[in-house]
């Protein structure tokens, strides 16, 4: 499935898209792990000292934020799903 990296994140990366290949099944929840594990620098960036999802990270799958999907992280993901990822963005 394909990863979309926005502001900050897309540094902590090093492009704009990336590619993962989960088992059939995975969560959200999963691909979140595997980003970490793929990308250290992303942890302090996504992931309070307990390894929970910081609040003002916005997960989008297939244009929907994940606090209004009825899994949450525990979304079982697609092949075929496209995902968004969004830190905070500050600016005026």
């Amino acid at each position: 499935m394909i990863v979309n990296y926005y502001a900050t994140l897309r540094q902590v990366v090093g492009s704009r898209e990336v590619d993962f290949i989960l088992p059939q099944g995975s969560t959200l929840r999963q691909l979140v792990q595997e980003m970490v594990k793929r990308y250290p620098g992303l942890k302090m960036e996504m992931l309070d000292q307990q390894g929970n999802l910081y609040g003002h990270i916005h997960i989008f799958v297939n244009g929907r934020d994940h606090t209004f999907l009825d899994c949450s992280l525990d979304t079982i993901l697609d092949p075929d799903d496209t995902i968004s990822i969004f830190p905070p963005v500050g600016g005026g």
